[in-house]
């Protein structure tokens, strides 16, 4: 590196960057971290269908707001049940 010290260099596209190892390694930390919390969500979800269903269309009005537009899709006959039971809970 610059002062002599130790440092890892990764081609990106036609230039050369280079990372520090406590860089790379805060990097796969934080890959790991989010990659277990992805695999705890999965088994979560998969446990209970309509939950999935629900963050389904979250994600989805997340999208559509931060786009500004509208999104068509079709609606899985277990979720049109779901709201069914919701509303005759009111």
């Amino acid at each position: 590196g610059k002062n002599g010290d130790a440092y890892i260099e990764v081609q990106n596209g036609d230039k050369v960057e280079q990372f520090a190892p406590q860089q790379i390694a805060a990097a796969a930390e934080g890959e790991l971290l989010a990659s277990r919390q992805l695999l705890e969500a999965a088994n979560t979800l998969s446990q209970n269908p309509a939950a999935m269903q629900m963050r389904y269309l979250q994600t989805l009005t997340e999208i559509a707001v931060e786009k500004n537009s509208t999104i068509v899709f079709p609606l899985p006959i277990e979720l049109m049940k779901v709201f069914e039971k919701l509303g005759e809970k009111h």
